[in-house]
């Protein structure tokens, strides 16, 4: 008989992100500048709040927070994990497909809070050789949306 070992594991943190495509096949991200430092990209998305009913409800709120977006189709394709002072922060990554964008109506401390730094809106075109040429966060992110290009256009409703 083998023994086990019990190993208990805290969530310190759980964030819902998206691989938000439009119509065209390009992907919604924001551009992250502070200074002192190089400017990165990642995707919309934030934190799991204690009125969020579910990971995906809190994508849903995160996106028209930050981006001013309206999204359909939400479904989850990636978990990225990573250690943090409180646990493992745990991201839940959709892919969904962007039906609407009002910048005008961000409201997220993102926006409200220049302290922050920048978050501003970008395009890569999912299709060309852009992604490769931008730093984006996490990296396990940047390697599996080119791995998958295709699956996530499918999953977005985005042809060909």
């Amino acid at each position: 008989m083998t023994e086990r070992s019990t190993m208990t594991v805290v969530v310190g943190r759980r964030a819902a992100r998206a691989i938000v495509i439009d119509d065209f096949g390009w992907l919604v991200l924001i551009k992250r500048t502070k200074p002192g430092q190089e400017p990165y990209w990642t995707a919309p998305g934030g934190g799991v709040e204690d009125i969020d009913v579910s990971v995906e409800a809190a994508l849903y709120r995160e996106l028209e927070e930050e981006l001013g977006a309206r999204a359909t189709d939400a479904s989850q394709v990636f978990l990225f994990s990573s250690p943090s002072d409180a646990g493992v922060a745990v991201q839940h990554f959709f892919v969904a497909r962007l039906v609407a964008l009002d910048e005008s109506v961000r409201s997220g401390p993102e926006v409200s809070d220049p302290s922050r730094g920048g978050y501003d809106l970008d395009r890569v075109d999912l299709r060309g050789a852009d992604l490769a040429s931008i730093d984006l966060k996490p990296t396990a992110l940047k390697e599996f949306i080119p791995a998958n290009r295709e699956a996530l256009l499918v999953e977005a409703g985005v042809a060909g």
